[in-house]
């Protein structure tokens, strides 16, 4: 069975991190419930896929417990560089640190798609991002935690199919959590969900981020979403980072005040601006 999952959900569920970066390590340690969020320092990123560059030169540093949004055009380099943090692709130059020796668990990633397996019910695919640790004697307790902190409690034995969709990636925020990462990646994981949905997940997003204090980095087409939840959005465009704006509006976030508004606007002018040159 345990081959048959690794065929079927994304490789970095299993902290396949480990595969990219030799000095990390796979020893178990028992999760704080207070996460400390790994800092990441890139340098020099690059990557191409044939003739076509799409990262060239990428410099980031983030601070350990801060969230980050990222938006762009489509084509930009934005899920590229996600990719390559959560280690899913090796880039062809360049660098990913994360200023401390990483276990398989560190690091984990949610996707727009909710990726559930159908037979099996909400608290076993929530079991499934304990990797390894799913035959541990507390894993049915870890989940049902971890369910417990998306709202689901009460669906641990549904079947995915009977799930809404907002249900769906609940579920899968779950499966991510359940393992304690030090680092949350996020690629458009809301994009596919209805308006109202879509904020209540955002303040989820926001509140678990908020307790358990992981490093978040957002990849969203939603400029919104990126200043209502960020403490920081990053501007790529043609592979570079041509826009790093500070947000410093208290929490919790009021939608649609005048300052994230402000702050929205510039941004999108700046997506923008490009359209009105060609």
């Amino acid at each position: 069975m345990q081959t048959a999952l690794r065929t079927i959900l994304p490789e970095t569920e299993f902290g396949s991190r480990a595969n990219f970066a030799p000095h990390a390590r796979v020893a178990r340690e028992e999760r704080p419930t207070q996460i400390s969020g790994l800092p990441l320092g890139i340098r020099g990123l690059r990557k191409s896929y044939g003739d076509n560059e799409v990262l060239r030169g990428i410099d980031l540093h983030i601070p350990s417990g801060q969230f980050v949004a990222i938006v762009g055009k489509s084509g930009c380099g934005k899920s590229t560089l996600l990719r390559l943090i959560a280690g899913l692709e090796k880039s062809d130059a360049g660098s990913v640190s994360f200023g401390d020796e990483i276990q398989a668990e560190d690091i984990r990633v949610m996707f727009q798609e909710p990726r559930l397996l159908p037979w099996a019910r909400v608290l076993s695919n929530v079991e499934v991002g304990l990797g390894r640790d799913r035959s541990s004697t507390d894993a049915h307790v870890r989940a049902e935690k971890a369910l417990a902190e998306v709202g689901l409690a009460d669906k641990r034995d549904q079947w995915p199919s009977v799930l809404s969709g907002g249900q769906k990636q609940r579920v899968a925020l779950a499966r991510a959590l359940v393992s304690r990462p030090r680092v949350l990646a996020f690629d458009e994981p809301l994009g596919a969900l209805d308006a109202l949905t879509r904020i209540s997940m955002q303040r989820l997003l926001e509140r678990v981020w908020r307790d358990q204090g992981f490093t978040a980095i957002l990849v969203t087409h939603d400029v919104a979403e990126a200043v209502a939840l960020a403490d920081r959005v990053l501007v790529i465009e043609e592979g570079r980072i041509a826009h790093d704006v500070v947000v410093n509006a208290g929490r919790p976030r009021e939608r649609g005040s005048a300052e994230l508004a402000g702050l929205e606007g510039s941004i999108l002018n700046h997506l923008l601006s490009g359209d009105d040159r060609t």
